[in-house]
């Protein structure tokens, strides 16, 4: 699925984008914030579909993240750092300009359930 074409003024080509390149480049966004577990509701292959949404319309993109948050961080702030790590690492990497980033908290990992896997 193509995302977005970008027309560059030096040559007579265009640049084509996967919409999984997005997706990848805000999963890793997303890891980069401190106190936030990305949610995979399903176990496959396709592990960005189920926490990370990618829509283009207009030439703006709009991105829902679906995330967990550990005790003891603030949520305001870790919605925030994610907001502001996405717009940065994709705005930097794609030249495609965010229009919005929604942040969707569904739950707190305490400390018990993260020390029964180890």
């Amino acid at each position: 699925m193509t995302v977005y074409k970008h027309n560059t003024d030096e040559s007579k080509g265009k640049i084509v984008y996967n919409v999984g390149i997005v997706k990848g480049i805000v999963r890793l966004a997303v890891e980069d914030v401190e106190g936030v577990a990305i949610q995979n509701k399903k176990k496959s292959s396709k592990k960005n579909s189920d926490c990370i949404k990618v829509d283009v319309q207009n030439g703006n993109i709009n991105v829902v993240v679906n995330v967990d948050v550990y005790y003891g961080f603030s949520i305001p702030d870790v919605a925030y750092n994610i907001q502001r790590s996405i717009k940065h690492s994709v705005e930097s990497m794609s030249k495609y300009k965010i229009a919005n980033v929604d942040v969707k908290v569904n739950g707190v990992i305490f400390p018990e359930e993260h020390n029964i896997n180890d």
